[in-house]
């Protein structure tokens, strides 16, 4: 054999064949197994088999085939020492200069549905472990991974090879595809923890999917990543339509947005500031939703995301690009294609309006997942709050029952305050929102926020508060304001003083036992 060898054993085999005959051209002679040495043969590429080099047969219906020392001493051998080499020569092996390897695929068999056997023959052992090996020794061995390397990798070989930073930079890649596979199969078997929900070491795994010209502020570097099994019909798995590419806050705003419209099952719109709702509505057609979102508050709205749980056609886009109108991000289920030219043909919007098709809407329940924060050295991870009201929990602790019209308008803000920055307030009346609070110090600032904002609508409306009220002063503000029904956790200590100051001004409250605190 060559005094150049390339061991490649390959799952995918997309781009091997032109990348596999350079090799041959630069004097690589192959070493493969199974399939992979029969695709090299189907080209008329000589290969010689792994069980040929080790004089060991597969065994365990190929489970053990390239676990052999004579494989690995000619990976892991240090040419820098003379005892290495010795060895090599005392065994009469070359050693191997390229490894070409990827696994098995398990995630393509989690995807298809496969039977928990067929699952677990899918778990690769001596792929990660010729990988490990191979960059380990990056020194002297390149080690390729990714089918998109191959051009590269062979264009560096045929200009001379490839230097230590490079074979570093295959190693990094090699270890890092190493990990994420590990991490699938972790995840995978997390359901047999008893403390899986909340287990002792976290495994993620996340793809870059955009690199981003900066983070929240230009002198920032940043990148979106999404999960391998992210889930359709979330801004993860959003396609866009048109537009220029999409930043950092871009994609925060839009998230909040898209989970906000996720919470209702009437035709509904909302618009987006800063990942805080600054217009929110339902109605019986979305056009209707979107022209009474706008009209909530239509100066924070120029220049936000707004987010629908229907397709938008003709008609709303035309709402939407009215006179004095303006959108950085427009998502919904579909765009029609005559809602598209309506956006894409807009005088003065260009480019800059982006449009996103996420897919069909699933509610909050079937979305449960995790969110992850990461701190200075660390990272805070729960469940996502998908929690609507119980409506056996609660409780009407005043005299003062809430009408029909009002239990539809608490229902409402409450599903809104909980995707509001706390201190959070909602007020809202007839399916609008029509002042919002949040991300106060203190509750009773949020109140006198939103009932500013507001204004003459709050006579008649209802107030969600995302936690108790520590004081009655909050409720005393919402009565001088004409607001009729509050809906809110409940627990204070002051509870007793807080529903006394609800029954002397007439307000119907009720209790969820339920808080929504949002950071």
């Amino acid at each position: 054999m060559s005094s150049r060898i390339a061991l490649i054993s390959v799952s995918d085999k997309t781009g091997l064949e032109p990348f596999a005959r350079g090799l041959y051209a630069l004097g690589f002679q192959f070493l493969s197994t199974g399939g992979t040495a029969r695709a090299l043969r189907s080209w008329a590429l000589p290969v010689q088999e792994v069980s040929e080099w080790t004089s060991s047969p597969e065994i365990l219906d190929g489970r053990v085939k390239t676990l052999h020392p004579r494989i690995h001493a000619a990976l892991l051998a240090n040419l820098h020492l003379p005892e290495h080499r010795q060895t090599l020569q005392e065994l009469n092996l070359t050693p191997i200069e390229l490894v070409v390897v990827n696994l098995y695929p398990f995630e393509r068999a989690l995807r298809a549905g496969a039977s928990e056997t067929e699952q677990i023959e899918q778990i690769d052992i001596g792929g990660p472990t010729l990988l490990r090996a191979a960059a380990k020794n990056f020194e002297h061995v390149a080690v390729v991974v990714n089918p998109a390397d191959y051009e590269w990798v062979l264009s560096r070989l045929q200009a001379g090879g490839l230097s230590r930073e490079e074979r570093a930079r295959l190693a990094y890649r090699a270890f890092a595809h190493v990990a994420e596979y590990d991490a699938l199969i972790a995840d995978w078997f997390r359901r047999y923890d008893p403390e899986g929900e909340l287990p002792q070491t976290l495994t993620l795994t996340f793809r870059l999917a955009q690199r981003l010209r900066y983070g929240e502020n230009p002198h920032q570097k940043a990148a979106f990543y999404r999960e391998p099994f992210a889930p359709a019909g979330c801004i993860a798995t959003a396609e866009q339509l048109w537009g220029k590419e999409l930043s950092y806050n871009n994609l925060l705003d839009a998230d909040a947005a898209l989970e906000l419209v996720r919470e209702f099952e009437q035709p509904a719109c909302a618009i987006i500031k800063h990942t805080n709702p600054c217009g929110v509505a339902l109605g019986e057609s979305l056009t209707e939703a979107f022209l009474r979102a706008l009209e909530a508050d239509p100066v924070s709205a120029f220049g936000g995301i707004v987010a629908c749980n229907r397709p938008i056609d003709r008609e709303v886009a035309e709402a939407m690009v009215a006179p004095g109108t303006f959108f950085e991000v427009i998502l919904a289920p579909e765009l029609t294609p005559d809602a598209l030219s309506i956006f894409q043909e807009r005088k003065g919007w260009g480019q800059n309006v982006r449009l996103l098709r996420v897919g069909a809407l699933a509610p909050p329940s079937q979305m449960r997942g995790y969110a992850l924060r990461s701190l200075t050295g660390g990272a805070l991870y729960t469940e996502r709050d998908t929690v609507d009201w119980n409506p056996e929990a609660l409780q009407v602790v005043t005299e003062r029952v809430p009408t029909e019209n009002e239990w539809r308008d608490l229902h409402f803000a409450w599903r809104v305050v909980k995707h509001v920055k706390s201190n959070a307030i909602v007020i809202a009346k007839e399916g609008v929102v029509r002042g919002i609070g949040a991300g106060q110090m203190n509750r009773v600032g949020s109140v006198r926020i939103a009932l500013e904002q507001a204004g003459a609508y709050a006579r008649g409306a209802v107030l969600a508060s995302d936690a108790f009220f520590p004081f009655p002063d909050s409720i005393d503000l919402a009565a001088q304001a004409g607001i009729r029904a509050i809906v809110q956790p409940g627990g204070s200590k002051k509870d007793p003083e807080v529903i006394a100051a609800a029954n002397e001004t007439g307000i119907a409250m009720v209790f969820t036992g339920i808080r929504h605190f949002r950071h």
